[in-house]
């Protein structure tokens, strides 16, 4: 970065810009287990105007930019880049527009989930999306995040239905209306939604919401095996019964939680936890149903309970997984990832994930959005051994390779990032790879934007079989025909 560019990005931001080693060092990587990289510059706009004009600086000038929000992803997302600047959306932090009545509102990029529906519950109405960080929304929309709920509420994908999105360029666009529903043109809005910041920044978002259920009520039950837990959700889905939440938290884990949460009268044993939204007739039916199921699948000490308190206390231990696993030894660092495959091949893939593990010496437990067949492992290693973290890419590796082979993705939820690009090559056909890439080329030509990131890149990164990199003439006459509506 030359002294002109310094100067005209503190023309734009004044004092919200910072050098200081200390708050570069807070930006340059999220909670994932990549060294960090110092950013040369972090920047802090206060509008979606401010970030136009970053954009158009930075591409003037050639400087990549990693948007960065609260930092809780996982997979190497927000890294930073040393030659780069990080732009923090702290600043941006409102909530817009609260619409309860038609079940939407709009928010800016940094609010988060729990200030979300800290200010939705005396509407009548809730953002059921649940990672178990407390990320930010545009985040969330940056990796496609899902969680808990998913199994009832569906991703970010559905729960998204308009975003204000600033391109490399600086151009300001928008997508997706109030609507319910539309069949007008593409579905540029879910374009976005998991993009990793490779395409625009994320300014703002249109939600969808839903009403506040009249009566919850959570429930647990313990397992003698994987086998029959998972076989009991599958026969949840199979059967159409509502359950708003089920979840899996394998052997290892329940010792864990058990302990780090202080939970009392549990089994160490593989455990569901379920939540059910509805009508109190609806739910006990609900309950009924799943309670004949666990009998079935040799499930014993099935407990329910509406009562606040207690089931916050069990949804608290799911959510601190992560910070139980870290607690088991000083200066440890926990690495997480997750696989997700057809809901029948789910203990196939699980088992094979225990057993890997098994013969590396590691620790890590396991937990799962299991109704969706989604689960993760958080493996725990010590940083000071390089040995440790050989064998945990190595498992990486296989496990993605394992959850391709029974028909399943490398990811459910936690996005690609750094460590997974490498293996997009077998979840994709070269062809595919390329489409990717020629999309990336139309909205991020110069590769400014988070670059390096989420999808392999031909003729760079050595990753794709057949270079197609686009050149910069030929990507500029692309991006005038799409500003001006030419088919390219």
């Amino acid at each position: 970065m030359n002294d002109e560019f310094i100067n005209s990005l503190t023309s734009i931001l004044s004092d919200r810009i910072s050098f200081a080693e200390v708050v570069r060092s807070n930006y340059s990587k999220g909670e994932d287990v990549f060294d960090p990289v110092l950013p040369a510059a972090v920047v802090f706009p206060n509008s979606t105007e401010e970030v136009s004009s970053i954009l158009k600086l930075c591409n003037q000038y050639k400087v990549p930019v990693i948007p960065f929000g609260a930092g809780t992803s996982l997979e190497g997302q927000v890294v930073g880049i040393k030659e780069g600047i990080a732009m923090s959306m702290e600043n941006m932090n409102k909530i817009l527009e609260i619409n309860p009545q038609d079940f939407d509102c709009k928010v800016q990029t940094y609010v988060t989930r729990i200030k979300l529906n800290d200010s939705l519950k005396d509407q009548g109405v809730f953002f059921p999306i649940d990672p178990g960080a407390d990320a930010t929304i545009g985040g969330m929309c940056s990796t496609s995040a899902s969680g808990t709920m998913a199994v009832k509420y569906g991703t970010m994908k559905t729960s998204t239905i308009g975003l204000t999105v600033v391109l490399p360029t600086g151009e300001i666009i928008t997508t997706g209306s109030r609507a319910k529903k539309t069949s007008s043109g593409y579905n540029l809005t879910n374009l976005f939604i998991g993009s990793e910041g490779t395409l625009g920044v994320i300014t703002e978002i249109r939600l969808r919401l839903h009403p506040i259920p009249e009566n919850i009520v959570s429930g647990i039950c313990h397992f003698n095996n994987l086998k029959e837990a998972v076989n009991t959700v599958k026969e949840i889905v199979q059967l159409g019964i509502q359950v708003a939440r089920v979840e899996l938290l394998n052997k290892d884990q329940m010792e864990i939680s058990i302990n780090f949460s202080n939970l009392k009268n549990l089994k160490i044993t593989p455990t569901l936890f379920f939540e059910f939204h509805g009508s109190e007739k609806s739910n006990i039916e609900s309950v009924n149903s799943v309670s004949e199921l666990c009998d079935d699948n040799n499930g014993f000490d099935f407990d329910f309970s509406s009562d606040l308190k207690k089931r916050n206390e069990l949804w608290k231990a799911r959510h601190d997984v992560y910070w139980s696993v870290k607690s088991l030894k000083p200066n440890a660092r926990v690495y997480a990832t997750d696989a997700c495959v057809p809901i029948t091949n789910l203990v196939e893939c699980i088992k094979f994930a225990e057993n890997e593990i098994s013969k590396d010496g590691l620790r890590a437990p396991i937990v799962g959005h299991v109704g969706d067949g989604n689960f993760h492992v958080t493996i725990l290693y010590d940083p000071e051994i390089p040995e440790d973290m050989k064998k945990i890419r190595e498992f990486s590796d296989k496990l993605v390779k394992k959850s391709l082979e029974l028909g399943g993705t490398a990811t459910g939820e936690h996005g690609i990032g750094l460590e997974k690009r490498k293996l997009m090559t077998d979840l994709y056909s070269e062809n595919d790879l390329e489409n990717m890439n020629w999309v990336r080329e139309c909205f991020n030509p110069e590769s400014l934007l988070n670059p390096s990131k989420a999808i392999p890149t031909p003729g760079r990164c050595g990753e794709s079989k057949r270079p197609v990199h686009i050149s910069d003439d030929v990507a500029a006459s692309k991006m005038v025909a799409r500003k001006s509506g030419v088919a390219v």
